[in-house]
């Protein structure tokens, strides 16, 4: 992208603002005696006894202290030039937090590793950090508190950070989401498909007719919410007596690829069948290949296509069923 004055200027004022949130300009760290980089290097070296970095040692030490940590791999990991890493561990070595050594299979190598002194400070310093996020937290409202964990977690993917496939919570939906089932709906369909606004129209009176009849016994919606933040959606609604359908399925880029997808349309069949509906009945296209998987593997079997003209497109529509 073509980077503009006015966005550096954004990044840094966020940055001068967060950096003061969290305390890096404090001599301490949450009001611990260690700052922000001593507290990494802490975190790194208590971690290496749960195997949960790599570092390059194969050491694991003995009952009083740590797993050993390669210096230079330590360095590598954290980004710090070599005499500032030595500073901080000559530190914590006259403070008796680590110890170092040589590598026994590498007189080139130097091993660190936390001291059962080490591990106490560290145990307190964690402690502190996570009273001051609670702190941060809990004056929020949970919507408020979602939406910054949410951003948060932006920030880290977009600048790199490569997590696991999200998790995921299905649950009803809140105020304004009836209205975000209708934006994510048109917005997804004209960039992925080109379809036009009658699309969107459709889908508004879909989840009008939803919210005005109000038969919470016959008819149902899900909300798939992944960090906070809305990432897919279904409704269930009645077709007849003994029939219902199944209606406005959708997942976000995002959160594809995570089992949302199979679990909203699991959670529509079972919701049909304790309504006491016989059968469940959907209607799609066929240029929505991911969705039509989806209703295969759930059990739905074709039960006819014709084609039509809607939304701009010229398409297939498709109906499908399964008895429950």
């Amino acid at each position: 992208m073509a980077v503009e004055s006015t966005q550096v200027a954004q990044v840094r004022t966020f940055n001068r603002f967060y950096t003061k949130v969290i305390g890096v300009l404090q001599s301490g760290l949450a009001g611990t005696p260690h700052t922000l980089t001593e507290a990494r290097v802490l975190y790194e070296l208590a971690h290496a006894d749960h195997g949960s970095t790599d570092h390059g040692s194969t050491d694991h030490g003995s009952a009083d202290h740590g797993s050993a940590v390669d210096v230079a791999g330590l360095r590598r990991l954290l980004g710090l030039d070599a005499g500032y890493l030595s500073r901080i561990l000559g530190r914590f070595e006259s403070a008796g937090l680590v110890t170092r050594e040589p590598s026994a299979t590498d007189a080139r190598r130097q091993l660190v590793r936390l001291t059962g002194d080490g591990r106490s400070a560290f145990a307190a310093l964690d402690a502190a950090q996570v009273a001051a996020v609670e702190r941060l937290l809990a004056p929020l409202a949970d919507t408020e508190g979602r939406r910054m964990l949410a951003a948060m977690d932006t920030i880290r993917q977009t600048l790199g950070d490569s997590p696991g496939r999200p998790g995921f919570v299905l649950r009803p939906p809140e105020p304004g989401d009836l209205g975000w089932v209708v934006a994510r709906h048109g917005a997804l369909y004209a960039a992925e498909y080109g379809w036009d606004a009658r699309f969107e129209g459709m889908v508004a009176q879909i989840v009008a007719d939803f919210a005005a009849a109000g038969d919470q016994r016959r008819q149902a919606a899900w909300i798939a919410e992944v960090d906070g933040e809305p990432a897919g959606c279904v409704f269930c609604v009645a077709e007849n007596d003994t029939t219902a359908k199944l209606r406005l399925l959708l997942v976000e880029p995002s959160a594809r690829g995570a089992g949302v997808g199979a679990r909203l349309v699991e959670e529509c069949l079972r919701f049909a069948g304790r309504a006491g509906y016989r059968r469940i009945t959907l209607w799609t296209n066929d240029v929505l290949a991911s969705a039509r998987r989806i209703y295969e593997r759930a059990g739905f079997r074709l039960d006819g296509e014709e084609p039509h003209h809607s939304f701009g497109r010229d398409l297939v529509g498709q109906n499908w069923s399964r008895e429950l």
